[in-house]
C-alpha cells in the first residue's frame, strides 16, 4: 500500500485581484503558512501560470517549481477545466460558455473549439516539461441537455454524441500519451462524463485508452446519490486525482436532486467545506489506501456558508489528519514463523 500525498488546494477558487491571491509567490507562501505541501495550479489565469510559455520553455517551468520549492511546496498537477469545456460545447450554451474563451473566438464555435484542443496540446507539453504525470480537466458536454428523457429522445442520439465526444478527444489522449501524461476527467454534472455510466460509455468507445482517467471529486457524486465509496471499487485503477471537497444532500417534500433553480444555500444538494458535509473521509482514505491511489489529496473550496479563509486553513488540517500512513508490516506478524510445508500438510491432513 500507498500513503497519499498532502494535504495540497485547488487555488483557483481563491483568486483575486488582491495580494497575496493575485501572483504565484504570494499565494504559495499563504499556502504554505497554513500547512499545505502541494498546489494545483490552473492553466487560466496568467497571474500565476503562463500555459504558453510553459509548453515551450523549460527554464519557466524550472522557474515556477522553484517558486514553489522556496515554500515547501510540490506541484500537484496543471488543470484546464475551462479549456477543456469548451472542446465540445452544445449550441445551447455557446453564448455562456464564451466567457471561458478569448474574444477573438467569441460566437464562433468552430475557433473556439480549435483554441481549446490547442490549449489541451500545451497542457500536455507543459505538464511533461514540469516533470508532471497527470493532468486535470473537464470532458465538455454535447448530450448534457437531454439528460432527462423527455421529451422521448431520438433513437442515436446519445450514441451520436458520445462518438462525436470520443472522436474530438482522440487526438488529444494520443498526444497526452505520447508525452506520458494521463488525463483525468473530473465526474461533473454538466459534462457527458458526469458518473460512472457515463464514463464507461465514453472509455469504450476509446478502446480503454490507458491516458483516459479520472478526478474523483466526493461532492459530485453525492449530489447525484450516487455510492461514492462503491464508485473507488469500480473505477480505482482509473483514480488519478484525488479532490478532497466535502457536501451533502437533504431533500425535503418540495425538492431534491433536481433543485438546480434555487439558491445554493436552499438546494437539497449543496457544497460543503470540508468535515461540515456528509462525506464519509475516513473510509475515503481508507479505499484510497487499499487500492494503492498514489496521488495527492487536494483541498477544493466551494462552500456557500463558510468563508474561504477558514474553510482553507481548517481543510489542510482536516486533510492531513486523515492521511492514512500505511503499514509497512502485517499487524499479525509476531504470530507467524516461516513456512513449514510438512506441518501446513499434516494441519490439512495431507500427510495421510
Amino acid at each position: 500500500m500507498k500513503t497519499i500525498k498532502g494535504p495540497a488546494i485547488f487555488i483557483a477558487q481563491f483568486a483575486t485581484d488582491n495580494p497575496p491571491f493575485n501572483n504565484l509567490p504570494d499565494i504559495a507562501a499563504w499556502a504554505s503558512s497554513l500547512g499545505y505541501k502541494g498546489l494545483q495550479l490552473p492553466t487560466w489565469d496568467p497571474r500565476f501560470f503562463d500555459l504558453q510559455k510553459a509548453a515551450q520553455n523549460r527554464d519557466y517551468c524550472d522557474d515556477i517549481k522553484g517558486i514553489l520549492a522556496e515554500n515547501n511546496l510540490e506541484l500537484t498537477d496543471l488543470t484546464s477545466h475551462l479549456q477543456g469545456q469548451l472542446v465540445a460545447v452544445h449550441p445551447a450554451y455557446d453564448d455562456v460558455f464564451d466567457g471561458f474563451a478569448p474574444p477573438g473566438v467569441h460566437r464562433n464555435h468552430v475557433a473556439r473549439q480549435e483554441w481549446a484542443v490547442q490549449q489541451l496540446m500545451l497542457s500536455a507539453q507543459a505538464s511533461a516539461n514540469l516533470g508532471l504525470d497527470r493532468h486535470s480537466t473537464f470532458s465538455g458536454a454535447l448530450a448534457w441537455p437531454f439528460l432527462y428523457p423527455w421529451p422521448p429522445r431520438p433513437a442515436g442520439l446519445v450514441e451520436a454524441a458520445f462518438a462525436e465526444l470520443a472522436k474530438r478527444w482522440k487526438p488529444i489522449l494520443d498526444r497526452f500519451d505520447e508525452l506520458g501524461v494521463d488525463v483525468c476527467y473530473e465526474i461533473h454534472p454538466g459534462e457527458d462524463l458526469f458518473d460512472g455510466a457515463s464514463f464507461e460509455r465514453f472509455l469504450g468507445l476509446l478502446d480503454g485508452h490507458p491516458r483516459c482517467n479520472i478526478l474523483y471529486d466526493t461532492s459530485h457524486l453525492v449530489l447525484q446519490q450516487l455510492d461514492y465509496l462503491h464508485f473507488i471499487d469500480l473505477y480505482h485503477d482509473r483514480i488519478k486525482v484525488f479532490v478532497a471537497k466535502d457536501g451533502e444532500f437533504v431533500p425535503d417534500g418540495r425538492q431534491g436532486v433536481y433543485s438546480g433553480y434555487s439558491r445554493w444555500e436552499d438546494r437539497a444538494g449543496r457544497f460543503r467545506s470540508l468535515g461540515d458535509g456528509q462525506v464519509d473521509f475516513k473510509s475515503v482514505f481508507s479505499k484510497l489506501a487499499k487500492y494503492d491511489y498514489d496521488g495527492w489529496a487536494i483541498c477544493e473550496w466551494e462552500c456557500v456558508f463558510k468563508h474561504s479563509d477558514d474553510g482553507a486553513a481548517e481543510g489542510a488540517k482536516f486533510i492531513a489528519d486523515h492521511i492514512i500512513h500505511v503499514a509497512d508490516r502485517a499487524f499479525d506478524d509476531f504470530a507467524n514463523g516461516d513456512p513449514d510445508v510438512k506441518g501446513n500438510a499434516r494441519l490439512l491432513g495431507l500427510d495421510r
